[in-house]
């Protein structure tokens, strides 16, 4: 169903997409550290937060994309119209229940999960808090929109408005930070607004005429539940997945801090790097679930199994040219940082263990989950992601660090062992093909 040159052009502009993003976001965090410690600390507290609801509002996504793929597979426009009209009214009806939970007990929220802070962090966390909680609609909707867009295939159109949306968010950074020196109010303020421009850009573009949905005016859509159900089955485990990793770095972070300075500051710099290394890969795997889902409703099961083996293979392989990319970059990165020898020799170090071991575990630990979870299997995955999670990266880390004093090496450890568990339980999995014994939109 899909020759090179489409996946191609399905998976390039998700690849560029999610670097550029990690970029901006990075280039953003720097913006708001230049307002003082406890700007950043504040921020850094609500974005915890913030991702947290991001990893749900995505599953939503997850869930809209493998519904709507399957029914373009099947040819069926009807159904892939109701679909995703219903994917947009789910998503913002959730939001809005979050936006609202969240203002309500921000700061409850903020001292349950980081305990007493200073006076001054919690200002900043409270006022940058209220104002990205109203944010989360219209991330609801650019969210719901863009998977609709890949869902028949079209990623372009949401990495050029995602894109753009970055690019504003760093500008009013700069304009509202800098020149009005509205501090952590702006950056809040300039991430809204970019938010907001993103989905109401996507929103004009669906309803533009020629478009592969009908959506029809969003004013008409009405609750269908037989198709909500559908979206939920799906999305809501792959939300409790996500939601229990977020939960799992969360406890991690407490670990690492019991390490000592040079530890935090070299994992610091170790987890940005780490996670650029990903993020063409995690880019495939988002495409990937767009192609097994259209192969699940044409009934081409066969063609769904050889785009897993496929798409798993350029992962693999692009992650090792990423690690040892990022490891070439080290020595720079951490003279930028500004890092003392013992930090640099530090980080160095941990940058050449992950590029020796990553390579080799993380695309079979990911991507297969990823064309599995297309046609349907998501209980698996979200039952061992969520064991791997918690006994393996946390509970083997957490043995490692706090009792035998193994250090910095002993946080990659866990994640080695979790990643070899998930190759392993996937592996096996995708071997048995009981994961295509699953139903998403019916006969």
């Amino acid at each position: 169903m899909f020759s090179n040159r489409a996946l191609r052009k399905l998976l390039i502009p998700l690849i560029i997409e999610q670097i550029l993003t990690s970029l901006m976001g990075t280039v953003d965090t720097m913006m708001v550290s230049n307002v003082g410690s406890a700007a950043v600390s504040g921020v850094s507290l609500v974005d915890s937060i913030n991702k947290l609801v991001i990893f749900i509002l995505t599953a939503l996504a997850t869930g809209g994309t493998i519904v709507c793929s399957q029914y373009f597979g099947r040819r069926d426009q009807e159904n892939a119209n109701l679909a995703a009209r219903q994917v947009l009214l789910s998503a913002f009806a959730l939001s809005l229940g979050l936006t609202a939970l969240c203002l309500v007990l921000r700061r409850w929220l903020l001292g349950l999960i980081f305990g007493t802070v200073e006076a001054a962090v919690m200002d900043a966390a409270m006022r940058y808090f209220l104002l990205t909680a109203l944010s989360y609609p219209f991330l609801a909707l650019f969210n719901a929109a863009a998977a609709l867009y890949r869902a028949a295939g079209n990623s372009r159109l949401p990495m050029l408005v995602s894109v753009c949306s970055n690019l504003l968010n760093i500008a009013g950074n700069a304009v509202l930070i800098f020149g009005f020196s509205m501090g952590v109010t702006g950056a809040a303020i300039a991430t809204t607004v970019s938010f907001a421009l993103g989905a109401v850009t996507l929103l004009i573009c669906l309803r533009r005429p020629g478009q592969t949905f009908e959506i029809g005016p969003y004013t008409a859509i009405r609750p269908d539940w037989q198709t909500i159900g559908r979206v939920l089955r799906v999305g809501v485990p792959t939300g409790i997945e996500n939601g229990m990793f977020q939960f799992g770095k969360l406890v991690l972070q407490s670990t690492v801090s019991t390490l000592g300075t040079t530890a935090m500051a070299a994992n610091a710099i170790v987890v940005v790097l780490e996670l650029m290394s990903s993020m063409p890969s995690q880019a495939i795997g988002i495409g990937l679930v767009t192609v097994a889902g259209q192969c699940m409703g044409a009934g081409r099961p066969d063609e769904a199994k050889k785009y897993i083996r496929k798409l798993t293979g350029w992962s693999a392989l692009v992650l090792l040219c990423m690690n040892w990319l990022i490891y070439a970059l080290a020595s720079p990165v951490c003279s930028l940082a500004g890092l003392d020898p013992e930090t640099r020799s530090l980080t160095i170090e941990t940058l050449l263990l992950i590029s020796l071991v990553k390579p080799f575990l993380w695309a079979l630990a990911f991507v297969p989950a990823d064309g599995m979870r297309a046609a349907g299997d998501v209980r698996f995955g979200m039952l061992v992601s969520s064991a791997s999670m918690w006994i393996l990266r946390v509970g083997l880390t957490t043995l490692l660090c706090r009792c035998l004093d193994v250090g910095l090496v002993g946080i990659w450890i866990g994640y080695f062992a979790d990643w070899t568990a998930r190759s392993l339980a996937f592996t096996l999995r995708f071997r048995s093909g009981k994961w295509l014994g699953h139903t998403v939109i019916g006969p």
